[in-house]
């Protein structure tokens, strides 16, 4: 199914712009930005109406001075201009339960549904932020130690930390990254062989090594980057810390 996305629209333009920014001013969003995309944001789809996320601004210097060794050193979370953290967040159910003097009840999937809805919330909301002219970088490293994020967020029980969003002007210009060819990720009513799935990797894993040729990192691979990435477990303390909160993941 190899074919050409035609740009029909400025939706389509603005999603194919997306480049995640990792140098920027210091400039900050302003409350009017921010609250007309968290606004766009909540249009995103949620399971049952349920809106099982919420996000927390860190202004404070000193917060955000840790956060940045909590992420592995990650300067642009203090640079960014401004800094969110996307939350799974069951806190608002419970208060409804606790009131009403019923159970609370949650599994696996009631976490699923706090990180669907979360995920869905913040994609929404980075495509609104650009759309208005800000650049914007996910961080996943704000897992690396979330016991420590719970401690300096303040955290109650129900609230999950899932990850972080930077938002700022962008301060550079980077190429955009090629993607997986669609036809390794649309397929018709199976999926394919594993032989054939392998050769679109390794046809990717071409494109990618132009694109790090031309970025002057010759001999880079994806193939080899995801070996690595998927050798070893990762944030093996993710579990506890969400147990920790109460969320139950059995």
């Amino acid at each position: 199914m190899t074919t050409t996305i035609l740009r029909m629209n400025p939706t389509l333009d603005q999603m194919h712009a997306h480049r995640s920014i990792r140098k920027y001013t210091s400039e900050a969003i302003s409350d009017s930005d921010l609250g007309t995309a968290v606004e766009a944001a909540q249009q995103a789809a949620t399971s049952a109406n349920i809106q099982v996320y919420s996000v927390i601004r860190v202004t404070k210097t000193e917060s955000l001075q840790k956060l940045v060794e909590l992420t592995g050193g990650q300067e642009k979370v203090a640079q960014a201009g401004t800094f969110l953290v996307i939350c799974g967040d069951m806190r608002r159910h419970r208060l409804l339960a606790e009131a009403a003097s019923e159970q609370c009840t949650e599994n696996l999937e009631s976490f699923l549904l706090c990180v669907v809805d979360a995920s869905l919330f913040a994609q929404n909301l980075a495509l609104a932020v650009e759309s208005l002219g800000w650049g914007t970088c996910f961080i996943g490293g704000l897992r690396n130690d979330l016991q420590a994020v719970g401690e300096l967020l303040d955290l109650p029980k129900g609230v999950y930390p899932l990850f972080g969003l930077c938002i700022g002007r962008a301060d550079e210009s980077p190429w955009q990254r090629p993607r997986l060819p669609i036809d390794a990720v649309l397929f018709d009513d199976r999926y394919p062989d594993d032989a054939a799935m392998l050769g679109m990797m390794k046809a990717y894993d071409d494109d990618m090594a132009a694109y790090y040729e031309k970025r002057g990192a010759s001999g880079r691979r994806w193939i080899g980057q995801m070996e690595q990435f998927f050798a070893s477990p990762r944030r093996t303390g993710d579990r506890s810390y969400y147990e920790s909160q109460g969320a139950s993941l059995g």
